[in-house]
């Protein structure tokens, strides 16, 4: 039961974090594209990272779909390892850094506490 409210938690948060970064970087507001330029990236990169934490969050609530979930799990670990990392590179305050490695740890909660439902399953041949 503990397991459960543990992969319930760092979800719920993991899916708010990624939905509405992804819902900002889709509106590309003036201070993420100067912050993207900054760490010298195009701005157009902000329409994909929206799009798909949009679509990862949707995969990782929906039921079923195993496979697709270690995708967008996977996703989300390369793209908040990536963000961490570009912003220590770059020479980011923590305060600006944190966000990416705070998704970063529930990307890796809520994947390693996932249900045996949400799970793939290998079969032994």
């Amino acid at each position: 039961m503990a397991k459960k409210i543990i992969y319930w938690i760092a979800t719920i948060w993991l899916a708010l974090g990624m939905g509405s970064t992804g819902i900002v970087q889709l509106l590309k507001m003036d201070q993420d594209i100067e912050r993207m330029e900054l760490l010298q990236y195009p701005a157009y990169l902000l329409t994909l990272l929206g799009v798909w934490k949009i679509l990862g969050v949707i995969v990782i609530l929906v039921p079923k779909l195993p496979i697709v979930k270690e995708w967008a799990y996977a996703g989300f670990f390369f793209a908040m390892s990536g963000a961490a990392y570009s912003h220590i590179a770059s020479g980011s305050p923590f305060s600006e850094t944190f966000p990416s490695i705070l998704l970063l740890v529930l990307t890796i909660v809520s994947w390693y506490f996932r249900p045996a439902g949400r799970r793939v399953m290998i079969e032994n041949s």
